[in-house]
């Protein structure tokens, strides 16, 4: 199970853009995730006429490593760890390691 997915609210714990809050846009691979406003990026783009797209300098969010960041937890303001519980009716879901709140309904 994903530990961290689309959507949700993380925090940036190493890096030049440490203690920054984003919430995840999508996931690369297993391990890496784009994250708005983090680990932005300026790219020299060509102009193409057949995309009707013009050149210059724009900003790119790349991917992030998903032990560089960890998912915010609203009711203690910080950066939380994620586990992953079984439910009685079998399905799983995911917990926060310092207080065992769910985070999926």
């Amino acid at each position: 199970m994903e530990r961290i997915r689309k959507g949700d609210e993380i925090v940036v714990l190493t890096g030049r853009d440490k203690g920054k809050r984003g919430s995840v846009l999508r996931r690369v691979d297993k391990d890496h995730v784009v994250v708005e406003g983090i680990n932005r990026v300026k790219k020299h783009v060509k102009p193409n006429p057949m995309k009707n797209q013009t050149g210059g300098i724009v900003d790119k969010d790349m991917p992030i490593h998903i032990s560089n960041i960890a998912l915010f937890n609203q009711q203690t303001q910080k950066a939380d760890r994620v586990g992953v519980k079984i439910l009685d009716d079998g399905r799983k879901v995911r917990v926060f390691k310092s207080n065992g709140e769910q985070i999926d309904a």
